[in-house]
């Protein structure tokens, strides 16, 4: 998953206005390094990069208490910056405007990039409460940018030239960008407006950093613990790291089932204990709903109402009609059009995998009738009964360090690079489970960036998977190399024991990764056309774990974490035979989430009741009472820890068209997934473009038409129309 939003971008072009609060989301733009030595200043989190491989980030040095300083100083040198590029007396031009505010906030970028690691990766009360500090003094800068008339002014000249007198491709995309940015935000409202828009964004942004910090609060605070008599069904690896996880909390002799993610899941999927799988799993789907000091439904309510109110300012009807203009969708009703077309084949799909359950659970006598914290273990049930397929069988073959050179294969074959291990203790990292990789050209042996992995759960660290950048491509100013990072919540092993993973976990380490190699692809000259498109940016990713499933990663990668044998080739064809069962329920919890993130924003929020309201709409929609919605509205981090997928959450469907259509052209291809041809054409438009090019227009040079959503309902085993 890619929630990501550009740092340095929102505070030079205000495109995200708000969605740098959610700073534990990835994919922060290029830092351009100046020095800041002239300033007087030794913080550390302010510094020029330094060492091998361009420079990289101090993580050994990194220090809570530096943060507030500085930020305060990162602020001020910025807008030394912008005041400088708006009180120019010199003609606007694309130089010495939209250039210079490209090179603008190098400072302020590097001391987002530590703000990130400490926020997403190393959250500590300390930290949290300086975030809760200076959410309102970040808002207010931000304002001080984005309503500075003068620095407008000069961005809408070189705007409007640049329609009479076009400039080059890139160039004309980063000025219609900025300008977009900054009229999206409100730089064109008279001052009373003004005024009222910056109170809401320092609002807004206090509620945000709330909102998220609840959420971890609940993830930490509460854990389920097992005695040695409630393992019945569990694997040996999984009690392995159950204990590991009770032992690292001071319960040794017990089994710790934290509330994330990695650890509810394959303990809902296995667990023979039915009272105890229904406890873990409240326990993660009420996350900031529990009535107390770390609820969410308040924020959520008041975060509504000021959304509504500050898009009013500007002319919209709703939040909806403001963020999606600029997107691949347009407009509410196209993505409504989408989401609905494929609804109702989901819920038909899943009383058909009820059913299924309900009979094996009436067979064996449970007595039950099957529950949210049912579905995932009958399920199971039911895979083997069709398919005889047993997913823990699958992940004896399902080794972690396997699939990462699993991916490195498919990047050599698909991109031509390489990965190196980089020397442990040659660049600094913020935790021991960190590991540093070379990104080089495996024909030329050009150095293009350096890739960091986190993969493994710790308390302090945010739930999920994502991925993000120190430092982007660009070569305006001299070319950079890219410093990306994937960070997983994999349940860390026993000592000597091997991490093994589920199919989807699988999948999902496949779908980050394939962000890394959309920010190692990248080929742009400036930091602006490193940015992502919402309902876009999940593509490239969505598409990259397809690779999964080829014979030339499965014959070599995945193979048995004991005895090194590959997986057998009735295994496979059971594990592609089934590859659209439980389709039903995995899109179906996505969907009601997108569904619930649009029809949140084209309410009417006033005196909205946050719990009834989801509860009501879930009805109209007939959502299937055995199963929740994958993020319910009180922890759905995506839509209220910040802006970046607020109205946006059916991105990942909406790109899914695009990854089922472009699976295809390589299905269809000679040589298949690793065809030649098709692999230079999807580098060349897909990935190294960036926000260069029109997404739309870029696809269509790929594929040479538009997607077609016959291919997504073919992939998902949905009825298609003739």
């Amino acid at each position: 998953m890619n929630n990501s939003t550009n740092i340095s971008k929102i505070v030079k072009t205000m495109a995200l206005t708000i969605a740098f609060v959610l700073v534990s989301c990835n994919k922060k733009k290029e830092t351009v390094e100046t020095t800041t030595e002239t300033e007087g200043t030794a913080n550390v989190l302010l510094k020029e990069w330094t060492g091998p491989y361009g420079g990289t980030p101090a993580f050994d040095k990194m220090s809570v208490t530096d943060v507030k300083p500085a930020l305060e100083k990162g602020m001020e040198l910025n807008l030394k910056e912008i005041n400088a590029i708006a009180n120019n007396m010199a003609p606007p031009t694309f130089e010495n405007t939209i250039v210079a505010l490209e090179k603008s906030g190098a400072e302020l970028d590097r001391v987002f990039t530590y703000y990130g690691i400490l926020s997403g990766n190393m959250s500590s009360p300390e930290f949290r409460e300086i975030q809760k500090e200076m959410a309102p003094v970040l808002s207010e800068f931000r304002s001080k940018i984005s309503q500075n008339k003068q620095l407008f002014q000069r961005i809408k000249v070189v705007y409007e030239n640049s329609l009479k007198t076009p400039l080059e491709d890139d160039q004309q995309r980063v000025v219609q960008l900025t300008y977009e940015g900054f009229a999206m935000n409100g730089a064109e409202l008279d001052e009373e407006k003004k005024k009222r828009y910056a109170a809401i964004n320092k609002e807004l942004s206090g509620l945000y950093t709330n909102f998220s910090n609840n959420i971890l609060a609940d993830e930490e605070s509460y854990v389920t613990y097992l005695t040695k008599d409630q393992l019945s069904g569990l694997s040996e690896p999984l009690i392995n790291a159950y204990a590991k996880a009770a032992s690292d909390r001071g319960r040794e002799g017990k089994y710790a089932i934290t509330n994330t993610r990695s650890s509810m899941d394959p303990f809902l999927t296995y667990s023979d204990e039915r009272a105890l799988r229904e406890k873990v799993w409240k326990n993660y789907y009420s996350r900031g709903d529990n009535g107390d000091e770390h609820d969410n439904n308040e924020n959520i309510a008041k975060i509504l109402k000021l959304r509504k109110e500050r898009v009013g300012l500007l002319g919209y009807d709703n939040f909806a009609a403001w963020r999606l203009q600029n997107r691949m969708a347009k407009n509410p009703e196209n993505a409504m059009k989408l989401m609905n077309a494929v609804w109702p084949a989901a819920i038909a799909r899943v009383k058909e995998e009820v059913a299924d359950m309900q009979a094996i659970a009436n067979a064996n006598g449970d007595n039950i009738t099957i529950e949210p914290w049912d579905y995932r273990y009958y399920a199971e049930k039911v895979r083997k009964q069709k398919y005889d397929l047993d997913s823990d069988e699958v992940k004896q073959y399902l080794q972690l360090d396997n699939l990462r050179e699993a991916m490195f294969f498919v990047a050599g074959e698909l991109f031509n690079f390489k990965f190196t291990p980089v020397e442990k203790g040659k660049v600094p990292v913020f935790h021991e489970d960190v590991h540093v990789w070379e990104v080089n050209d495996k024909t030329s042996g050009a150095h293009i960036g350096l890739w960091y992995l986190d993969p493994f759960a710790r308390t302090g660290k945010r739930s999920g998977a994502w991925a993000t950048t120190y430092r982007s491509h660009t070569t305006f100013d001299g070319k950079k190399n890219v410093l990306g990072s994937n960070n997983s919540n994999f349940v860390k092993p026993a000592a000597g024991e091997a991490v093994l993973v589920s199919w989807d976990d699988a999948i999902t380490f496949f779908h980050e990764f394939g962000h890394a190699l959309h920010f190692f692809a990248s080929e742009v000259r400036y930091p602006t056309l490193n940015s992502g498109v919402r309902d876009y940016t999940e593509f490239q990713s969505q598409l990259l774990e397809r690779w999964l499933s080829t014979d030339q990663v499965i014959d070599k990668y995945l193979v048995h974490y004991k005895t090194g044998e590959p997986m057998p080739k009735a295994l496979i064809d059971k594990v592609k035979k089934a590859a659209t069962f439980n389709q039903g329920f995995a899109t179906t919890e996505y969907l009601a989430s997108a569904l619930m993130d649009m029809k949140f924003h084209l309410a009417d929020p006033t005196n909205i009741d946050v719990d009834k309201f989801e509860k009501e709409t879930l009805a109209e929609l007939n959502m299937p009472k055995e199963l929740v919605m994958r993020h319910r509205t009180p922890h759905f981090g995506h839509v209220f820890s910040g802006e970046g997928y607020a109205t946006a959450y059916y991105g990942y469907m909406w790109a899914d068209v695009l990854t089922s259509d472009a699976a295809e052209a390589f299905a269809e291809a000679p040589g298949g997934f690793y065809d030649k041809e098709v692999a230079a054409k999807l580098v060349k438009y897909l990935f190294a473009p960036r926000n260069a090019m029109d997404p739309a227009e870029a696809y269509k040079k790929f594929r040479g038409r538009d997607a077609k959503i016959e291919s997504l309902m073919k992939d998902r085993g949905f009825p298609t129309k003739s």
